[in-house]
């Protein structure tokens, strides 16, 4: 803590990351800093050690420090990492991409996905000529998606998070960036209908952590076809998890674009934006241009990081180990006697405490995250599953997590769980529309 206050006064925000503010966790509680990571676990600079469920704000699918993308990213080290001409590795990475993933026919590099959105965008726009977007969840923090707050103040509340603000955001971008609420194909035709033949793109997050309704992404994928819209997925925060070739193959649907960062390169800086030819090739004129998006030190941890998704049968075991989450954990809040339930996708299971009152809600949440953090397990009352997670990290879960479950269940008895906090609420900061 002594460590963030010295970054207040030095850094805007204090953290680079808001999901990173320890405002999102148990405040005084919950680990601010880290030094060190390996495999499953994060210690931080007072000498604790966490099982972290939060796997790197999901940038972290094999695990930390992984050996195999660790030794090859030395290994590429001692060749260089950035050079006056192109490496190798560009075209291997693309190449591997293109094999893997549905709608990829080309390929263009980004550092992250926020950046990575954004060339998406401006691609779309590109090939299509026109100007308006179509958004559904979290894409980032450039104008072209804040600018969703200048037309209406609560434009990007569930999308993003509330009160922000598009300081900064030209006001020409004004009316350039429309929300639609996910699930519903009403409002989507209906925003289509309002800015018929104004619409480039229909960016969205197809799945967070909960199936989409039957049919869907199809009907979207469709209406997206029918208006000649660019249709992109953004899997930054899914990526390999639902499969190794992201969550096309799972959901049935390809879109023309797709967008992937994260746990494409496990904590090394990397981003792809993919796509059908006939919509990439414009790409080729339009200036999106970077030193580093190619370096070969991303290009490296990303070719290798997939390779090992597919050689570990990554998504398999991620998805067995959040099943037996799921499943322990709505069995012991049972009997506990604790309205809670674990639900959601497999690979992101969610926890939710099932009382009405909104400040009950938040103030449960806060005790799980602080109580968990007590007894070692960093996290939010959800989990980022990663591939190092194993027996050991179950074992101490369950048994932390059953402590903390008949703590909040007495607490809820002798309603006195507010007595029971020790820090202030977390703030929710993402609040997305797409859970």
């Amino acid at each position: 803590m002594q460590l963030y206050q010295r970054a207040e006064e030095l850094i805007p925000g204090g953290t680079q990351l808001i999901s990173r503010r320890p405002s999102r966790f148990a405040y005084g509680v919950s680990p601010v800093y880290a030094v060190r990571g390996q495999g499953s676990r994060i210690w931080d600079v007072d000498g604790n050690e966490y099982i972290d469920w939060v796997s790197g704000v999901g940038a972290i699918i094999l695990g930390y420090a992984d050996p195999t993308v660790d030794a090859a990213v030395k290994k590429q080290i001692g060749q260089g990492t950035v050079y006056s001409i192109n490496h190798p590795l560009e075209l291997e990475l693309a190449e591997f991409l293109t094999d893997s993933i549905p709608c990829a026919e080309m390929v263009r590099y980004a550092k992250g996905g926020g950046e990575a959105c954004a060339i998406a965008v401006r691609i779309a726009r590109g090939a299509t000529g026109r100007d308006k977007v179509l958004f559904c969840g979290y894409h980032g923090w450039h104008d072209w998606y804040l600018a969703a707050n200048l037309s209406e103040e609560a434009a990007l509340t569930p999308h993003l998070f509330s009160g922000i603000e598009p300081i900064g955001v030209p006001q020409g971008l004004r009316g350039t960036a429309i929300p639609f609420p996910y699930g519903d194909l009403n409002a989507l035709k209906q925003k289509l209908q309002e800015h018929h033949s104004e619409i480039a793109a229909v960016i969205m997050e197809p799945l967070r952590s909960e199936e989409p309704p039957d049919g869907y992404l199809a009907e979207v994928r469709q209406l997206a076809s029918q208006h000649n819209i660019v249709l992109i997925f953004d899997e930054v925060s899914t990526g390999f998890r639902p499969s190794a070739e992201g969550v096309q193959p799972v959901v049935g649907v390809t879109p023309d674009m797709a967008v992937f960062a994260k746990s494409l390169s496990n904590g090394y800086p990397m981003a792809a934006v993919v796509g059908k030819r006939e919509v990439m090739e414009i790409a080729a004129r339009i200036f999106v241009s970077s030193t580093y998006w190619s370096d070969t030190i991303g290009l490296r941890a990303a070719l290798t990081t997939l390779q090992e998704v597919r050689r570990r049968h990554v998504p398999d075991a991620i998805q067995s180990l959040g099943r037996r989450i799921k499943s322990k954990l709505n069995e012991m809040g049972k009997t506990c006697n604790l309205p809670v339930t674990c639900e959601g996708v497999d690979f992101h299971p969610q926890l939710r405490f099932l009382v009405e009152d909104a400040l009950l809600q938040s103030q449960l949440a806060t005790l799980y995250i602080q109580e968990m953090a007590k007894r070692g397990c960093h996290g939010y009352p959800s989990f980022y599953l990663n591939a190092a997670q194993d027996e050991d990290d179950l074992e101490q879960t369950f048994q932390s997590a059953n402590e903390v479950f008949s703590l909040i269940a007495q607490g809820l008895k002798d309603e006195n769980i507010d007595s029971l906090l020790e820090c202030e609420l977390r703030q929710d900061a993402f609040q997305r529309l797409v859970r």
